[in-house]
């Protein structure tokens, strides 16, 4: 048989690699894995913590808002001075801050332990994406970032089901504890073979080794004062309609960072953004179908677990496992998807996103038309012909995505598409689970399963327009392809 996996190396060198990657999917896998997992605890937390609407919506999207801020900064900081030093930071917090949040004694300091959290996660993701840049080269980046996308597509998917598992095995008042008490012993353990196996030497810029600070403060600005608003959204009576002011803050904000990032380039500086990032379309256009692909998979997952468990009384266990089919089926085609990407390039993605947008529009009528009873079992079965088409977007995207980003800015260029990502997520979970219980607040007084089976098909309206915005993305991208002759197949 010929060699077709990273375990057939062939000298130490090799396995030295494969065996740094694997630290780093590693983690990457936690980190992913808390922005799903939590998703389940949520009642068990409101139960036990008396959390309101506003600390649950913030704990998972505060999460991802603070994510979000420290992505760049971190990417940046990974490529001037180490990767390996970042990412050991960063995992060291995100363990220390696990042991806080599942020792929280009430809803206020869980949700400031849990955006402490989303600090240490975006530490040490950029340095992830920078690594995986740094090791590979070619048609093996390709193969490497696939087990990455199924990895992530693992983590994202099957989050609910082990979320659902360890609240059953803690029970109903403190089991949500345990989400957090499993990060201890596995970020030990990550550090333990980080310290060991990351490459401590990696390519740097030619000139220019400082931090643009100025910049980083000017790009937070502007990325709070877009996200926040969709993390204080859940939907209910007492939102406040003030908040959306602060989005007035982005164009001032975003168009200061934009002014000041090339004065600094002029100056003879390196900026905390190459713009020229932008200039590849490859990348422009991969981190748009990334941001609008991941403003609705969280979404969905979050949806889907509050129907399951609000509206037809599922255990959290039984409400996770509805997404393993999701999980198992995307992790193998995320696989293929990272060896066929070389030959189909944009293709696969376009194909995949058809897919995942069939396999949701399946899911609204087997949750709403189908017998409470049968309703678990049809959705699953649904979103196991999503699974296939979203293993085909994420491994895929991602290389395309980073294919002709150089080496020593891998870090940033990782950050800026992780920083998508959390943008997509804020904005998307917060609009799709605001619709949800908006739907549940106007129809008061209806029968219940009638109220759920409108809020889940309300709120998928709005997964299924984000998944069509990133098909359009993917389009869009794959005509320019052809049009330059870039497309493997045109």
């Amino acid at each position: 048989m010929t060699k077709t996996s990273p375990r057939a190396t062939r000298n130490p060198e090799e396995q030295l690699k494969w065996q740094a990657y694997w630290v780093c999917v590693g983690v990457a896998c936690l980190t992913i894995l808390d922005l799903s997992k939590v998703n389940v605890g949520l009642p068990a937390i409101e139960q036990s913590l008396g959390a309101g609407p506003t600390e649950l919506q913030l704990i998972v999207a505060g999460y991802a808002l603070a994510f979000g801020l420290t992505l760049v900064p971190a990417g940046r900081l990974g490529d001037l001075r180490s990767r390996k030093a970042m990412f050991v930071i960063g995992l060291s917090l995100f363990t220390i801050t696990s042991l806080l949040c599942a020792i929280a004694p009430n809803a206020a300091l869980l949700v400031t332990f849990r955006i402490l959290q989303g600090v240490a996660a975006g530490i040490q993701m950029p340095q992830v994406i920078g690594l995986i840049q740094q090791l590979f080269r070619g048609p093996e980046r390709g193969q490497a970032f696939g087990l990455f996308g199924a990895v992530i597509g693992l983590s994202t998917a099957f989050g609910p089901t082990v979320g659902g598992l360890l609240i059953a095995l803690g029970g109903p008042e403190d089991g949500w504890r345990l989400l957090f008490w499993m990060n201890i012993p596995l970020g030990i353990l990550a550090l333990f073979f980080a310290l060991r196996l990351l490459p401590a030497r990696q390519p740097h810029e030619g000139k220019g080794g400082e931090l643009d600070l100025a910049g980083i403060v000017l790009l937070g600005l502007a990325v709070f004062c877009l996200m926040l608003p969709f993390v204080l959204t859940t939907g209910g009576p007492d939102d406040d309609p003030a908040r959306w002011l602060l989005l007035l803050g982005v164009p001032v904000f975003g168009g200061a960072f934009i002014w000041w990032e090339n004065r600094y380039r002029r100056s003879g500086k390196s900026p905390v953004v190459h713009f020229s990032l932008f200039r590849e379309s490859s990348y422009r256009n991969g981190l748009l179908v990334a941001t609008a692909y991941f403003a609705a998979l969280p979404a969905t997952f979050l949806v889907t677990t509050l129907y399951l468990q609000q509206g037809l009384g599922l255990a959290a266990v039984f409400a996770g496992m509805v997404t393993i089919p999701f999980a198992l089926v995307s992790a193998y085609t995320s696989w293929i998807g990272g060896r066929l990407v070389t030959a189909h390039g944009r293709k696969l993605v376009v194909i995949g996103l058809v897919l995942v947008i069939a396999g949701f529009a399946l899911a609204v009528p087997a949750a709403v038309l189908s017998p409470p009873e049968l309703s678990p079992y049809l959705l699953s079965a649904a979103l196991i012909l999503a699974g296939a088409g979203g293993g085909f977007v994420i491994s895929p995207n991602q290389t395309l995505t980073l294919a002709n980003v150089p080496v020593e800015q891998g870090g940033v260029a990782g950050s800026m598409t992780q920083l998508g990502q959390r943008i997509g997520t804020a904005v998307g979970v917060a609009a799709a689970t605001a619709v949800f219980y908006a739907t549940i607040y106007t129809e008061q007084g209806a029968e219940q399963i009638v109220v759920y089976h409108d809020a889940y098909r309300n709120g998928m309206f709005v997964v299924g327009g984000l998944i069509v915005l990133a098909l359009v993305f993917a389009l869009f991208d794959l005509r320019q392809r052809v049009v330059t002759g870039e497309d493997p197949r045109s």
